[in-house]
């Protein structure tokens, strides 16, 4: 494994641990961005593998997964993730108090569901 396919792909399993943290503290808000970044990271690593470059910066999990031509049972989670890098952190773009709009029944999807993305990279890189 190439050099920086192993550093994002570290950075990827830690922040799938840090979501989890946050959600056993019940920061809600934070367990979803840190499950988006978690992903992001995890596919950027797979595509750096598979294309021997880095795919910029784009933060659109569709993209990225229609490049490295993952599963399409993967694409409606990614496509209801990818916004949450933006709406986890600004209120402006949540249309009201980021922290305020998560609960532990919605992150616990988000994070199950992230938990087999990254199972498949895994299993590919």
């Amino acid at each position: 494994m190439r050099k920086e396919v192993k550093e994002w792909w570290k950075q990827a399993k830690r922040d799938l641990i840090t979501a989890e943290n946050c959600k056993n503290s019940k920061d809600y808000y934070a367990c979803a961005f840190f499950c988006q970044q978690s992903v992001e990271k995890g596919l950027k690593a797979m595509y750096i593998e598979k294309k021997r470059m880095f795919p910029g910066a784009t933060h659109s999990l569709i993209y990225l997964a229609t490049e490295i031509d993952m599963p399409s049972e993967f694409h409606t989670f990614l496509r209801r993730l990818t916004p949450e890098f933006v709406t986890t952190r600004y209120p402006d773009a949540a249309y009201g108090t980021p922290y305020e709009l998560y609960d532990e029944d919605i992150v616990n999807e988000i994070l199950k569901d992230s938990k087999e993305v990254l199972k498949w990279i895994g299993s590919q890189i």
